[in-house]
């Protein structure tokens, strides 16, 4: 993420193709070393593409992503009342049994 944010920021400074030393140079004016390898892949990838149309592509793809599903889900149970309280009684006891435990801090052994 690095990488393509230091593509996209030399872009908006108006360097249509930044190279390396250009990504490098920006990342090393925040005290980041940039992966040599990983930014040559990148660059390679990027090379005579549009990255407006890479981003268009790209937020199209996640559009289509489910999101949100499992909060919904997750809060049904909890609306039913009754049979979460029970649990939350077992889990305060076992809660109490372990701090009596933890109270001799290990010393029990000496009694």
């Amino acid at each position: 993420m690095k990488l393509i944010a230091a593509y996209l920021l030399a872009q908006l400074g108006g360097n249509a193709t930044p190279s390396a030393k250009d990504i490098k140079k920006i990342l090393s004016s925040v005290g980041i070393e940039a992966d040599a390898e990983r930014l040559k892949t990148l660059l390679s990838e990027l090379e005579g593409k549009d990255i407006n149309e890479i981003i268009a592509e790209g937020s199209s793809k996640l559009a289509s992503v489910p999101s949100g599903g499992a909060a919904a889900g997750g809060s049904a149970p909890a609306a039913a009342g009754g049979s979460a309280a029970a649990p939350a009684k077992e889990e305060e006891k076992k809660a109490d049994e372990e701090d009596e435990d933890d109270d001799d801090m290990g010393f029990g052994l000496f009694d």
